[in-house]
């Protein structure tokens, strides 16, 4: 016990970490109550345990380095979701909204800044520290919510892909803003030759390395073994790119980058993730630990005012950024709303300007407090981003302006007649469920028409002949290309709950006697959803519990007509039955399950003596409790089974009976 004590007393981090998450846990469990954000409750950890609060932790140092390795293994683990066809696919969004985007922001900040009379080189530092948004914050509540590879999400990840590029040139101006002499030219020189060698670097191993490698130690089946080469990929990239002078949450994408390229991207992700979660919780508590809450207190109303000249700077700024590289307004608004607060990478580049000087405490303060609080109010916009997105594009503004500057569709519209539509079907969302509605319309002759927001499947589909439109069935005048006061039925067919209740609002505005069906995620958002105008929703989740329990229930042999029955009131209640269903509840079917079971087998051996005889001479009946109602035997099913069939060494038989009878005739006829 006394080596046990002494041992923690030498080891100071590890009563931090249980001081960490100790506070943390019952922070968080609090969140949860209130319904809020985890990582706000991370922050606030941070905030009471900190040198500012309580000071509950002493090596805040140790606890910076393990926050440094969760967004290490953040980046890897959104490189190994993406891919190298994926970026590529984007890279208009990587170097021309990316540049846009934070030069622009640079300009603009370095401008106001010079405004309250800093110096030249001090404002273009605050450039550099505003124009980085918050990778670990913004990726993160992208995954939770599914919406990486949507859009708006492929191009907040391009954006901080730049972002997370120009850093590396950041950390090289720095001294050079300082008045340090070095020579800059030469550095670009060899930043230039460093990044070509990384990209090289990166295909050949994407392509010729890793895949073998991990293929070898598939083979052996040792998953400690095979997490172990996941973790050292991981981090001998990123020390590989540090010692290059890179970033190490560069070469953590990067590695990420080059798994995805291999077949077991995707197991490698389920692996890493709990290390992800662990050692992320480190990094917003270490923020937290930052935050001067007396600073605050005494400084409010500046630092409000500060932080919503940052919102608004970097709300515009990206949103013209996105919106040249050929995005629509509602896109751009999006991205704009996803990218307004600072980043992670800030903090750390902030501390940089501390040590040569071009800021001192009381301005390092004022960033930390704006940085904080732009992290802390980002959950609750992401999560309203669709909705503000839209209220935004319904603001009256001039025609002329509208024209001029409004969103411009330049792919094939399809082979859509408006006059020709009436009495039709609308689909609004062209994946897997719009592509099986879309040839069942067709099959039963039905006129329809498709609303689809990505411009390349709008493209090819059109080419194919379907009646295909670009644009956000949000927009009103999109709804009218299609004739939407004339249809008959409409289907939303997307997995934006957000987007989805504006959709639905919108379609009612105009068509109240539509049939209006609609898919969404979960079956808590059944509710909302048919409140506002929906006359069916499907959500996926019990769809899919349907489709499961149909097929085990017809395993057992529950007559189809009873599971069609039981099938039908859970969609009558609006899946509540699931939700309800116990041992005890009343009301509702029965379901009354066979002690009978259909197993089909294949005569291997005769340890019963039923080979060659006929089933009545043998009394398989009688003796094994079981009937033979089918044989399958050279290729041909034979369902006629008499008394005079004859088994033969060979015959696949398929059997009735109870599971104990069945189980004694496969001992007697299959090898096992």
């Amino acid at each position: 016990m006394i080596h046990l004590i002494l041992a923690a007393a030498e080891i100071p981090l590890l009563s931090d970490i249980v001081v960490i998450f100790g506070l943390a846990m019952l922070v968080i469990l609090l969140f949860m109550r209130l319904k809020l954000p985890t990582i706000i409750g991370y922050l606030l950890t941070g905030a009471i345990a900190g040198p500012y609060g309580l000071s509950l932790v002493g090596a805040s140092v140790a606890v910076e380095v393990l926050s440094e390795i969760g967004v290490i293994l953040l980046l890897f683990v959104i490189g190994m979701e993406f891919s190298l066809r994926s970026l590529m696919a984007i890279k208009k969004a990587v170097f021309i909204g990316g540049t846009l985007q934070v030069f622009l922001t640079i300009v603009a900040t370095a401008a106001l800044t010079s405004f309250f009379n800093f110096d030249w080189n001090i404002a273009v530092f605050f450039g550099f520290l505003f124009a980085l948004s918050s990778t670990a914050i913004v990726l993160k509540l992208l995954q939770e919510t599914g919406q990486v590879n949507t859009i708006s999400g492929r191009t907040t990840l391009a954006i901080l892909i730049f972002q997370d590029i120009i850093i590396v040139p950041f950390v090289l101006f720095t001294p050079m803003l300082a008045g340090e002499s070095d020579n800059i030219l030469l550095s670009l020189v060899y930043l230039a030759l460093k990044g070509g060698l990384v990209i090289l670097f990166t295909i050949l191993s994407a392509k010729y390395l890793i895949p073998q490698l991990l293929f070898r130690i598939a083979k052996t089946r040792n998953e400690e073994l095979f997490l172990l080469s996941i973790i050292v990929t991981c981090f001998a990239v990123a020390y590989a790119t540090s010692l290059l002078g890179l970033s190490l949450g560069l070469g953590a994408f990067l590695a990420g980058l080059i798994i995805s390229e291999s077949e077991y991207s995707h197991h490698a992700t389920g692996k890493v993730l709990p290390f992800r979660e662990i050692f992320l919780s480190f990094f917003f508590v270490s923020v937290g630990m930052l935050f001067d809450v007396g600073f605050l207190f005494e400084h409010f109303f500046t630092i409000i005012a500060l932080v919503l000249l940052t919102f608004v700077v970097k709300f515009t700024i990206t949103t013209i950024a996105v919106k040249s590289i050929g995005s629509s307004f509602k896109e751009a608004f999006i991205v704009g709303l996803s990218l307004f607060q600072v980043g992670e990478f800030s903090l750390l580049l902030a501390k940089e300007g501390l040590r040569y000087e071009l800021l001192d405490n009381i301005t390092y303060q004022y960033f930390l407090a704006i940085s904080i609080l732009t992290m802390t109010i980002t959950p609750f916009i992401l999560k309203k981003r669709e909705d503000l997105a839209c209220r935004m594009l319904n603001i009256p503004v001039p025609s002329k302006i509208k024209k001029r500057f409004g969103d411009k569709v330049d792919v094939p519209m399809g082979e859509i007649d408006k006059d020709e539509l009436s009495d039709h079907l609308i689909i609004i969302g062209y994946g897997l469920n719009g592509k099986n509605l879309s040839k069942a319309a067709k099959s039963a002759k039905i006129p329809y028409a498709i609303i689809e927001m990505n411009p390349e499947t709008v493209r090819t589909e059109a080419a194919n002949g379907e009646p295909i439109v670009f644009g956000d069935a949000a927009n009103p005048s999109v709804l009218e290309h299609v004739n939407i006061h004339k249809a008959r039925v409409v289907v939303v067919a997307i997995s934006n709950n957000d987007a989805t209740k504006g959709i639905v609002i919108e379609i009612r505005h105009h068509n109240h006697n539509a049939f209006l069906i609609v898919r969404t995620r979960y079956v808590n958002e059944i509710e909302a959803i048919r409140q506002l105008g929906a006359d069916e929703v499907i959500p996926e989740e019990f769809e899919t519990s349907i489709e499961i329990f149909t097929r085990v229930l017809g395993k057992y042999l529950v007559p189809k007509r009873d599971v069609q029955s039981f099938t039908e009131e859970v969609r009558s209640k609006n899946y509540e039955m699931f939700r309800l269903l116990s041992g005890n509840s009343e009301g509702g079917v029965t379901l009354d399950v066979p002690e009978i079971n259909f197993i089909s087998l294949k005569i291997e051996k005769d340890s019963g003596s039923y080979i060659g005889k006929s089933i009545k001479d043998t009394n398989l009946r009688e003796n094994a409790k079981v009937n033979i109602v089918a044989i399958k035997r050279g290729g041909e099913t034979k369902t006629e089974i008499t008394g005079d069939t004859k088994l033969k060494l060979g015959d696949i038989v398929f059997v009735v009976g109870k599971s104990d009878a069945l189980e004694a005739f496969e001992e007697e006829v299959s090898v096992s």
